[in-house]
């Protein structure tokens, strides 16, 4: 067994998994995983960089992040930066906060890449599973950017899209520094005629459509599925591998669409860090089942950080 850490810092979230991998077996037996919404890309799409309260937020996580990596004698880390890092201008400040930090680099990867990553970690442990169809598409709907992938023991087709959800409510939702709550049919309609667009762009060079079992991962994939199920707490236990049809996706998103800010608050499952953002996200999932017809999502813990967590092992 060999001890790592993975952190993946997204557009919204930070997160953390340290595990003892076993690659001779396949085996990756989680030691502590977390997650803390730092909102680095804040701003990003309007301003073109990170805002200095972002950073700072960042680091901070990062400070209490390698204090866990050190109290468990990891023996290796990778931290992998996504969509937000991707697109500022000020990437250099944050690379270098990270290193004082960590003693790492962040490795800002391409989309390609962070889509590899996500389909590792999401599939590994379906291999055995005779109840899923292959070939996979696997969907990781980020704060910035959502990646496709479609692949059976590997990956035939990937594409990274500019459809967050932190993207999509500031790009359409933020009126005069304030999320509009709730939002207008007009609105809706913009996130959604964006999300098509996107769409059309990834059907020309993923074979979405050949897939036979979509897997949905991050935040707003799983917190779609809490509510699915009415969860009294946030239970990664049963969130993980749950099944939702495309009517209560629907349904769910609907409500969310037509909720103000203390309704979506009030639901016990949700972390407050999502609460404005969360409509959107639940619109892209919303979207990609019904462009490629998918009567059910198969709800996924275990994403891009399990990857990276296999890619270091």
């Amino acid at each position: 067994m060999t001890r790592v850490a993975a952190v993946d810092c997204g557009t919204n979230s930070i997160r953390l998994l340290v595990a003892d991998a076993d690659p001779a077996t396949g085996e990756l037996v989680e030691l502590d995983r977390r997650m803390t919404i730092v909102r680095l890309g804040q701003g990003v799409d309007r301003t073109g960089r990170l805002a200095p309260e972002a950073l700072e937020r960042t680091f901070a996580a990062c400070r209490e992040y390698a204090e866990i990596i050190k109290g468990y004698g990891a023996e290796r880390l990778r931290f992998v930066a996504t969509s937000a890092s991707r697109d500022a201008e000020n990437r250099d400040e944050f690379v270098r906060g990270v290193l004082d930090i960590l003693g790492v680099e962040p490795e800002v990867i391409s989309g390609d890449q962070e889509a590899e990553f996500s389909f590792m970690g999401a599939t590994k442990e379906l291999a055995g599973r005779d109840d899923l169809a292959r070939p996979y598409l696997v969907v990781d709907i980020g704060g910035g950017s959502t990646e496709f992938v479609v692949g059976d023991e590997r990956v035939d087709g990937a594409r990274s899209v500019d459809i967050g959800c932190v993207r999509m409510t500031e790009r359409h939702l933020v009126h005069h520094g304030a999320v509009t709550d709730p939002p207008t049919e007009e609105q809706i309609a913009a996130i959604r005629s964006d999300i098509d667009a996107a769409l059309d762009l990834v059907e020309q060079t993923v074979p979405l459509h050949e897939a036979h079992t979509l897997v949905g991962l991050a935040g707003s994939v799983t917190t779609v599925s809490a509510i699915a199920q009415e969860l009294p707490e946030y239970d990664s236990t049963r969130i993980h591998h749950s099944r939702i049809s495309l009517e209560r996706v629907r349904e769910i998103t609907e409500w969310l669409l037509r909720s103000t800010h203390a309704e979506r608050a009030a639901i016990p499952s949700m972390h407050p860090g999502r609460v404005d953002v969360i409509g959107a996200g639940a619109l892209v999932l919303l979207a990609i089942m019904e462009r490629i017809g998918a009567a059910e999502v198969v709800v996924s813990e275990h994403d891009i950080l399990d990857g990276i967590a296999w890619s270091v092992a």
